[in-house]
C-alpha cells in the first residue's frame, strides 16, 4: 500500500480501533450517497459534499476536497463509485500534506533543544492533563528525562490530577500549590530543569475559557517569564482540543491562536466520537500541524499524527 503502510502493525490496529465510531458513521453516509450509482456523477458529488460537512470536516475544507474529486472525474468520465474511498484517501492526504510536518517527529531525537520546553494550553475538560501525562510517558519511554510544571494553580484538583499522571509516567513535578503565581511556577520549573539537566519540560496552564481575553493575557506573562531563563522557550505551544466537540474545536483554535503563538495541536477523545472528521478540517484550515491524537484512555493511547495512516484508517472498510 505504499505510503499508507508506514505505521507498526500494533499502532495501526490501535488507530483503527480509535477511529471506529467515525469510520462507521462516514461509511454509512457514503454508502447512502452512492446507492444505485455506478459512477461518480454530480449527484454523487453533491451527496458526498453533504457527507463530509455532516462528518465535521468543515465547509471550507469540504469544498476543496470536492473540487479535487471533480477534477479527477473530469479526467475519467466513468470513474466507478467503488473507487471513491481510494480517491478520497489520496486527495485528502494530498490536501493535508502542506502543514503536517510533525510526521517525522521522534520523541527520542537528539536534535531537540535541551531542555525542550512545551507549554500546554486549552480549555478545561479537553483532556489537557491526561495528554501531558501521556506525553511525559512517551518521552521517558524514548529515553528522555522529563520534568512537569504545575502552573494551573487556579483549581486545587488540577495540581492533584497532574501529580497522579506524573506518578503514572514516573517523572518528577514542580509545584507551588493552589493560588501560586503560574509564571513563578513556570520559572522555577525551568530553573530546576537546567539544574537537573532535564531533556524535556512540560508546563501545564489553567484551562482558560477561550472567550476571556484577560485570562488569555496570562499566557503571555508565563511565556515572558520562561524566556528570562531560556530565551527560546517555549519551543512548543501545544493546544489541546476535544475532537468530540466538532466545529467548536475549530473556534477554540481561532481564539487561542489569536492569544498566543500556538505551533502544535493535539486532538483528544477520538475513540469516543463520530466527529473525527474535524481533524481533517483543522489540519487544512490552520497553518499549524496536528501533532498528536488521543485514541484511548490508557497511557499508551497517544499517537503522533500521520495524515496517511489517519486517512487510510478513516476511509478503509473493515
Amino acid at each position: 500500500m505504499g505510503v499508507f503502510s508506514i505505521f507498526s502493525k500494533e499502532k495501526k490496529e490501535n488507530l483503527d480501533r480509535g477511529l471506529d465510531k467515525t469510520r462507521q458513521s462516514v461509511f454509512a453516509k457514503i454508502s447512502k450517497a452512492v446507492v444505485g450509482k455506478s459512477k461518480v456523477d454530480d449527484e454523487v458529488l453533491d451527496n458526498l459534499e453533504e457527507v463530509l460537512v455532516t462528518s465535521d470536516v468543515g465547509v471550507e475544507t469540504t469544498l476543496k476536497i470536492i473540487e479535487r474529486i471533480q477534477n479527477r472525474v473530469a479526467k475519467d468520465k466513468y470513474l466507478n463509485t467503488n473507487e471513491l474511498n481510494r480517491i478520497l484517501k489520496e486527495e485528502i492526504a494530498d490536501l493535508l500534506q502542506e502543514n503536517n510536518t510533525s510526521e517525522s517527529f521522534d520523541y527520542g531525537s537528539d536534535s531537540l533543544p535541551k531542555p525542550y520546553v512545551i507549554m500546554v494550553v486549552g480549555v478545561n475538560g479537553v483532556g489537557k492533563t491526561t495528554t501531558i501525562g501521556k506525553l511525559a510517558y512517551q518521552f521517558k519511554k524514548a529515553g528522555k528525562s522529563v520534568l512537569l510544571g504545575a502552573a494551573d494553580t487556579f483549581r486545587a484538583a488540577a495540581v492533584d490530577q497532574l501529580k497522579i499522571w506524573a506518578e503514572r509516567a514516573d517523572v518528577p513535578m514542580v509545584t507551588q500549590g493552589m493560588g501560586a503565581d503560574p509564571a513563578s511556577v513556570a520559572f522555577d520549573t525551568l530553573k530546576s530543569a537546567q539544574a537537573g539537566n532535564a531533556d524535556v519540560v512540560i508546563i501545564d496552564t489553567a484551562g482558560r475559557l477561550h472567550n476571556r481575553v484577560n485570562l488569555m493575557n496570562e499566557l503571555s506573562k508565563i511565556r515572558n517569564v520562561m524566556q528570562k531563563v531560556i530565551p527560546e522557550a517555549p519551543h512548543e505551544i501545544l493546544l489541546i482540543l476535544d475532537a468530540s466537540t466538532g466545529q467548536n474545536a475549530v473556534e477554540q483554535v481561532k481564539q487561542f491562536t489569536a492569544a498566543t503563538d500556538v505551533n502544535a495541536l493535539a486532538l483528544t477523545k477520538l475513540d469516543g466520537t463520530a466527529k473525527g472528521g474535524v481533524v481533517i478540517g483543522i489540519s487544512d484550515q490552520f497553518k499549524i500541524p496536528v501533532k498528536y491524537i488521543g485514541i484511548g484512555e490508557t497511557i499508551e493511547d497517544l499517537q503522533i499524527f500521520n495524515r496517511f495512516e489517519f486517512v487510510d484508517s478513516l476511509f478503509s472498510a473493515g
